[in-house]
């Protein structure tokens, strides 16, 4: 079998890249270690930038997007026992980001793809990649028994972190960059309403970090920080609750909404990315290149820039005859990741307690947060990064 790109992985940043490459006429090649099942099933994040929504949109993934995301028109900020908001909206000349499951969105693009018939290989187990430091590159993996190979012009390697693709780039090729943080955050997903449906809360409190989130106007998504060493057996739900209430102003503690915990897990924080993203004939994007803390809502959001970068480029090629796009591939994406990573970074250092820190850490983060709060050039900046720094 041949094809121009293969794809390694079937989430959303390898099923963007494969729509954005058909709308172009451009022949690709999904493959997936895992079941569609599997992959449609798994809960994720899903704070989406205006960039995201319009790239699904334009792919034609973006109906119930519309219908059924929020959009989130303002941030608040909770510290010192006080909640300010941050007019995301105003401060960036109408733009917004929108709470909308990176479950759903998986679910939108696999649709698209399976009406427009294009071809997806799922349950492929043993999967290599080869030659692609040559003009023909090649999948190997094996599916019902059988060892099957798809050559290819250009491979895509979407298949995360621990995915086959990162893992098969020489180390000597490679220059890795990681921060892991000392702590974890003990997530609940629960059906209930959200405490504030149309704003996210960040808490900064001399006890940890809090946020509030939602997936749906049903459902939402809340956070404590935590000891890295701390197990959810740990936690009950109700301990939870009560933590969460502590670490919050007293009228959103009031407001909010209890209820049995669907999911509840334990995150660890960390920031990681690989130099370059290209090898050759392998590009890496999303998780397979670059992971950010969760503090900014920037993982999905840097794999849909990472996808739009590189199928811009692969069009240049086939199009424009041209290589110029893929050779400055990894140049351009990691301008904006490490943009994307330094807002993390600093929203993360900002709002969460560390291990040693005392009073008066606890006082220069609130007097930072003070200074956002009531400066319009540094509301604007964290708004200018939180809906998405220009593509």
């Amino acid at each position: 079998m041949r094809t121009q790109v293969a794809i390694i992985g079937a989430g959303p940043a390898g099923l963007l890249l494969g729509a954005l490459l058909h709308k172009a006429g451009i022949d690709n090649v999904i493959i997936e270690r895992q079941s569609s099942a599997h992959v449609s099933s798994r809960i994720r994040a899903g704070i989406l930038e205006q960039g995201t929504v319009d790239m699904l949109v334009g792919v034609g993934a973006g109906q119930r997007l519309l219908a059924e995301g929020t959009p989130h028109r303002s941030i608040e900020l909770v510290f010192k026992n006080q909640r300010h908001a941050i007019d995301v909206h105003g401060l960036t000349g109408g733009k917004v980001v929108t709470a909308y499951g990176q479950t759903e969105v998986t679910h939108d693009l696999m649709a698209a793809r399976q009406a427009a018939g294009l071809a997806t290989v799922y349950e492929a187990s043993g999967v290599s990649i080869h030659d692609f430091d040559s003009p023909q590159p090649s999948v190997r993996y094996v599916q019902h028994g059988q060892i099957r190979q798809l050559t290819c012009d250009f491979i895509a390697g979407c298949d995360g972190f621990h995915g086959v693709c990162r893992s098969s780039v020489p180390k000597a090729a490679a220059t890795e960059f990681e921060r892991v943080y000392p702590f974890g955050w003990l997530g609940v997903l629960a059906d209930v309403p959200p405490v504030s449906p149309h704003a996210i809360v960040y808490g900064n409190h001399e006890r940890g970090f809090s946020l509030c989130s939602m997936r749906s106007l049903a459902r939402s998504r809340y956070y404590v920080q935590c000891p890295i060493e701390d197990k959810v057996a740990q936690w009950s739900d109700q301990a939870f609750w009560d933590e969460l209430r502590r670490r919050l102003d007293p009228e959103l503690a009031d407001r909010i909404v209890t209820g049995p915990s669907i999911e509840k897990s334990i995150a660890p924080l960390r920031s990681f990315v690989t130099e370059p993203m290209r090898f050759g004939r392998l590009f890496l994007a999303g998780d397979a290149a670059h992971i950010v803390p969760p503090t900014g809502a920037k993982g999905l959001n840097l794999a849909a820039s990472d996808v739009k970068y590189l199928s811009a480029a692969l069009i240049e090629f086939y199009l424009d005859k041209s290589s110029a796009g893929i050779d400055g591939y990894s140049q351009r994406a990691l301008r904006r990741v490490w943009k994307a990573e330094r807002f993390a970074w600093s929203l993360t250092t900002l709002m969460h307690r560390f291990p040693g820190s005392g009073g008066f850490d606890q006082k220069i983060q609130e007097a930072e947060l003070d200074y956002v709060v009531s400066s319009r050039a540094a509301s604007t900046a964290l708004a200018e990064n939180y809906v998405g720094l220009p593509l």
